[in-house]
């Protein structure tokens, strides 16, 4: 048989070799964020964080007379509040504890030897913070709904306020995470956790504070974020420059320093 006749038979002729090479980055991304969310719902401590101790301020603080919240509906100023606790608790609590100890056991070093890309790997962790903020939101909302909390406002606006806000805090999330060690972010994330808690305005009114010290806590990211919340779902504002702003600027110094120093070994 001629070179011509056999060539045929070779085009038909299945190849069975192997072809290695890496998945599309889409496909990377939704894995690691799969992996990422089952990580999270195993851990007991992150559970407690950013689902169980949210609604229970909202159900003690708004069922009690025990601090003076203002007039009106009193769930009227706590909800949004513990939107911004919600936030917060996802994407700097959470987000640096976990990173933090993925850093130490070398997780992060033997995902580096993978195809993922650091960039996918950020957009995986993105993805995992914002799914779990969708969570944290709905069941925030429908406990505080059954308190008779009936929101309204501009929902872009509630939506640029929560990006702006997790934009914030997963940079110096992300920042603590890859500059100290897993034991000193572990308790530093945690501390900031509780004084944020007590002077961001998110239970305890800002008003309460005397002037000088109530206008440095008004710059807070969290102060931002739960007066702005306010602001479009009590008050109904279109879009409160002010706090969108104080938002955006701690963005850009978190991401920028996060990128700037983090260290993934």
């Amino acid at each position: 048989m001629t070179s011509a006749a056999r060539e045929p038979a070779r085009q038909g002729a299945l190849d069975f070799a192997p072809a290695p090479g890496a998945a599309p980055l889409p496909r990377m991304i939704l894995a690691q964020t799969g992996y990422e969310l089952r990580t999270l719902l195993r851990n007991g401590e992150q559970l407690l964080l950013t689902l169980v101790i949210p609604v229970v301020l909202l159900a003690l603080f708004g069922g009690t007379s025990l601090l003076d919240l203002g007039p009106g509906p009193r769930v009227d100023f706590l909800a949004p509040g513990i939107l911004a606790l919600a936030v917060m608790s996802t994407a700097f609590t959470g987000q640096a504890i976990g990173t933090g100890f993925e850093r130490r056991y070398g997780v992060l070093k033997r995902l580096g030897a993978t195809p993922l890309p650091r960039s996918g790997l950020i957009a995986a962790k993105t993805l995992t913070v914002i799914a779990v903020e969708v969570v944290q939101a709905a069941v925030i909302c429908a406990v505080a709904a059954a308190m008779g909390w009936r929101p309204h406002g501009d929902p872009l606006s509630v939506l640029a306020l929560v990006l702006l806000g997790t934009a914030a805090f997963s940079g110096f999330g992300l920042l603590m995470a890859g500059t100290l060690r897993a034991e000193a972010t572990l308790a530093a994330a945690n501390l900031v956790y509780v004084l944020l808690l007590a002077v961001g305005g998110v239970v305890f009114p800002l008003d309460s504070f005397p002037s000088g010290l109530r206008d440095a806590l008004g710059l807070l990211p969290i102060s931002a974020l739960a007066e702005g919340l306010r602001d479009v779902l009590r008050d109904g504002a279109a879009l409160p420059g002010g706090p969108l702003l104080v938002l955006a600027v701690w963005a850009a110094a978190g991401l920028v320093l996060a990128a700037r120093f983090f260290k993934w070994e």
